[in-house]
C-alpha cells in the first residue's frame, strides 16, 4: 500500500502548509488501511521525510503484532551549503539578489534524490528510527544510489521475513516500542540538537505505543544529556559531514557508553542496542558491520560526551504567564538567547512579511504571531519568516518570535518560543497580548513572560480573529474535523485522540491502544 505525502519545503508560506501536520494523521490513518486486509506476515515501511515517518509509525503502532523494519532513502550528497543557502534567502528577502539567483541557490542545494542535508525533520526522523532500533544498523545516513544503499535496502528485506512469527525470532513492534525506546529517542534527539518538530510527533508516537509523555520529559532529560553534534541549523555541517564523522554508530556507542541510553531494548536485529554501534560496509559485494570509529573523525561535527558543545541538550521547555513552549537553544548564538522587548502582534505570517517589506520592523521587537495552533489553522510552520527576521538580527536590532504554530526543523538562528500552548483558540494568554507589551523570552531560564500588571492581565479579554480564511480553498474545507478535534501541542496535536474540542488544550484522556501482540498462534 502507498500513503501520501508532501513537500514542506514547497509549500512554506502557502495555504498548503495548513494541511502539512494533519498530513502525519492521514498518514497513520492510510497505514492502517493497507494493512487493514491482515495478511501480512511483516511490514517494511519506506519513510523518509517529515511527516511521513511519525505518521507510518502511528499506524504500524496500531498493527503492533505485525513485525516492522524502517527503511530509510538517504541524503542526498552534499550540494551548496546549507549556510551558503541561508545567506542568499536572506539576500533575496532584502532585495538585494532577484529570484533567478534564487532559484540557481536552491537547484544547487537540493540536487540530487535523498533528503536534503541539512538537520532538519526528515534527517531527524532516521536518526530516531535507528535510535529506537527500527533501522538496520548504519542505515540512516547511506546515500541513495550506492551498492552499498541498495545493499541495506535488500537486507532490511530479509531481515523481516526472518522476524515474523512463523519462525523462532518473532520481533512485532508494539514489543519493540516500549517505554525504554521512547526515552532512547528523545536522548538521541537531544544529543544532536533535532527537529523541534519531535515534541509534536514523539508525542504523538508514544501515545500510539500507549505511553504518555510531555514536554516536562523532553525538559528533565535535555538537562542531563550533552549536546554531541553541531549540524546545520545548530552548526555549518550537513548530515553527510555528520556521517563521514562517525555518524550513528559513533553517537550510539558514546551515549552508550555514559549511561544515556538503555540497552536493554528490542531491535529488529534482536535484543540489545549494541548491534548500533557498528556500521554496514560492503566486504567483496557483501554486507557485512564492523565497529563504528572509537574517535570523531571532525572535532567541528561530532563529538565524544566526555567533551560535548554543551553539558546540556538542544531543546529547552519555557514557562511563563505565556504558557507553554518550546526553544530550539542549540540553533541559536548564546547572545541571542535572551531578549525582552515591545510586542509586535501579527495573525498570519503574511503580515509580517508585508510589515518587512514597508520598513516598519527596523527596531526591537517581539513578534507574536498568533492563532497559529492545530485548532485555528492546523498550526502551520512559519520557516518563510526566518530570513527577514535574521535581517533584521544582523543588523543590531533585538528580535524574537512567540507563536502557537510550529517553525522547520531547519529553522535557527532567530531565538523562537513555538508550540505556544493552550494555543490562542483554546483560550490562551497569547490571545490577550497587545501591541507594546513588553515580553521577555529568556532561553537560558526557561522563562516566556509578558510584563503586565496582574491586575490587568486579569482583567483582558483575550482578541478573537475571522480564521474563516484558513478554514476553507485548497482543500482546507475537508480537514474541519481535524481541527474540531485536535489535541493540544503538547499532547502530539493528534486529530483522532478521541478528545472533544473544546477539551483540545487539556491532557489526553488514557491511551486507546493498549500496546498489545499478538501470540504466534493469533497470527496464523
Amino acid at each position: 500500500g502507498g500513503v501520501p505525502a508532501m513537500c514542506d519545503g514547497v509549500t512554506q508560506g502557502e495555504p498548503g502548509m495548513e494541511l502539512s501536520l494533519f498530513s502525519r494523521d492521514v498518514i497513520a490513518m492510510a497505514t492502517a488501511v493497507a494493512l487493514s486486509h491482515n495478511v501480512f506476515d511483516a511490514a517494511l515501511y519506506l519513510g523518509v521525510c517529515d511527516k511521513i515517518v511519525p505518521g507510518l509509525l502511528i499506524g504500524a503502532l496500531h498493527y503492533g503484532h505485525l513485525p516492522a523494519i524502517f527503511v530509510p532513502g538517504g541524503p542526498m550528497p552534499s550540494g551548496l551549503p546549507n549556510t551558503e543557502k541561508s545567506k542568499i534567502r536572506q539576500l533575496y528577502a532584502e532585495g538585494k539578489v532577484g529570484r533567478e539567483a534564487l532559484l540557481e541557490a536552491e537547484s544547487q542545494a537540493y540536487h540530487a534524490p535523498g533528503t536534503c542535508t541539512f538537520y532538519g525533520t526528515a534527517n531527524s526522523n532516521q536518526m530516531l528510527m535507528e535510535v529506537m532500533g527500527l533501522h538496520l544498523p548504519g542505515a540512516a545516513f547511506v546515500n541513495p544510489n550506492t551498492p552499498l544503499r541498495d545493499a541495506l535496502t535488500q537486507a532490511a528485506a530479509r531481515r523481516a521475513t526472518r522476524i515474523t512469527a512463523l519462525g523462532d525470532e518473532y520481533l512485532p513492534v508494539g514489543q519493540v516500542v516500549d517505554e525504554r525506546a521512547i526515552i532512547n529517542g528523545i536522548i538521541g534527539l537531544l544529543a544532536t540538537g533535532g527537529s523541534t518538530n519531535h515534541t509534536l510527533h514523539l508525542v504523538a508516537m508514544a501515545y500510539a505505543a500507549g505511553i504518555k509523555i510531555n514536554w516536562d520529559d523532553f525538559s528533565e532529560l535535555s538537562a542531563v544529556t550533552p549536546l554531541l553534534a553541531e549540524i546545520y541549523p545548530n552548526g555549518q555541517a550537513d548530515v553527510n559531514q555528520f556521517h563521514a564523522a562517525g555518524g550513528m554508530g559513533f553517537l550510539i556507542g558514546e551515549l552508550l557508553d555514559a549511561g544515556l541510553l538503555h540497552s536493554d531494548v528490542l531491535t529488529v536485529m534482536g535484543a540489545g542496542l549494541a548491534r548500533y554501534r557498528e556500521e554496514p560496509f560492503l566486504e567483496n559485494g557483501v554486507l557485512t558491520w564492523r565497529p563504528a570509529p572509537k574517535q570523531s573523525g571532525d572535532q567541528g561535527v561530532l563529538r565524544s560526551a566526555g567533551q560535548p558543545f554543551s553539558p546540556e541538550g538542544g531543546l529547552r521547555l519555557l514557562k511563563g504567564n505565556l504558557g507553554r513552549a518550546v526553544i530550539k537553544t542549540s540553533a541559536v548564538k548564546p547572545e541571542h538567547r535572551v531578549v525582552e522587548a515591545p510586542a509586535r502582534i501579527f495573525n498570519s505570517q503574511k503580515e509580517l512579511m508585508d510589515a518587512f517589506e514597508r520598513n516598519e520592523l527596523r527596531r526591537d521587537f517581539v513578534a507574536v504571531v498568533r492563532y497559529q495552533g492545530p485548532r485555528a489553522n492546523g498550526m502551520p510552520e512559519l520557516h518563510k519568516l526566518t530570513p527577514p527576521l535574521g535581517v533584521l538580527q544582523d543588523e543590531g536590532f533585538k528580535v524574537a518570535l512567540v507563536t502557537d504554530g510550529r517553525m522547520s526543523g531547519a529553522s535557527g538562528k532567530v531565538p523562537a518560543a513555538i508550540h505556544v500552548t493552550p494555543e490562542c483558540l483554546a483560550g490562551g494568554p497569547l490571545a490577550k497580548v497587545r501591541d507594546g507589551d513588553i515580553i521577555r523570552l529568556d532561553g537560558e531560564r526557561g522563562l516566556l513572560e509578558v510584563r503586565v500588571a496582574t491586575e490587568e492581565w486579569s482583567q483582558r479579554q483575550p482578541e478573537s480573529v475571522d480564521l474563516s480564511p484558513s478554514q476553507q480553498g485548497l482543500g482546507r474545507e475537508l480537514f474541519q474535523i481535524f481541527r474540531a478535534n485536535a489535541t493540544g501541542a503538547e499532547q502530539g496535536a493528534l486529530s483522532f485522540s478521541g478528545a472533544e474540542a473544546e477539551e483540545a488544550a487539556a491532557p489526553h484522556p488514557e491511551p486507546v491502544h493498549n500496546h498489545f501482540v499478538y501470540t504466534p498462534k493469533e497470527t496464523s
